[in-house]
């Protein structure tokens, strides 16, 4: 039976790619872009795509609105802000604002506002898209501390996620894509966008209750802390 996913930031990169997968193997996508004009290729035909400022209160609201009554087996947060490699003598204290308002406190409103339609769905899955660099474990290299800090605090409030809605049948995680040839991942990252989001499902489709709160890599192996 064919599921409904949501899925931010589908103007290009991972979150398009998601999408057409997603719709070719036979799945219900609604998709976001903060700007529709910025969807590639006019996206994929017979997908809905909302207009959705993940850093913003008043358009996640509406975006709650209008998704009301509406049942979602799997939130997928995909849209966020990319990286800025910096020494720290440079840090730019606004930047760290802004890619935490995105990549962090974003995912959390929109699993706030999409929570009563999640409660409707079978699965119940919750997938926040995070990196290596968001690993306190595997950081050798230092900087980037915008999108490290970011992406480390989404880590720990999806394990939060996990612990609190437990009970309700929830399984959150947070899931690294790998270093993907995107706009954010640069021509040289060694990995397709085909294989990352094709890993990806298969890793989302096999989710478990066991799994909640883990962090895991596209090729289902786990991430260290």
């Amino acid at each position: 039976m064919a599921n409904t996913y949501v899925v931010t930031g589908c103007n290009r990169g991972l979150g398009l790619e998601f999408v057409r997968q997603l719709v070719n193997r036979g799945d219900r996508v609604i998709g976001t872009a903060r700007n529709l004009g910025d969807v590639k290729g006019d996206g994929v035909s017979g997908v809905k795509t909302y207009v959705l400022d993940v850093a913003s209160d008043e358009s996640v609201e509406c975006f709650r609105k209008a998704m009301s009554g509406q049942a979602i087996d799997v939130l997928i947060n995909n849209a966020g802000v990319g990286v800025r490699s910096k020494p720290f003598e440079s840090l730019d204290f606004d930047e760290m604002e802004e890619f935490f308002a995105t990549n962090t406190l974003g995912a959390l409103r929109v699993f706030k506002a999409l929570l009563p339609g999640l409660r409707l769905g079978s699965s119940k899955k919750v997938v926040n898209l995070t990196s290596k660099m968001g690993s306190i474990g595997d950081n050798s290299s230092g900087a980037a501390y915008s999108y490290r800090v970011s992406k480390a605090a989404l880590n720990m409030a999806t394990r939060s996620l996990a612990i609190d809605y437990r009970a309700e049948g929830f399984i959150c995680v947070v899931v690294h894509p790998g270093w993907v040839v995107t706009d954010m991942g640069g021509p040289g990252a060694p990995v397709t966008p085909e294989d990352s989001i094709s890993g990806m499902l298969q890793v989302i489709d096999g989710l478990k209750p066991e799994d909640s709160g883990e962090y895991i890599d596209f090729t289902g192996v786990r991430v260290p802390w």
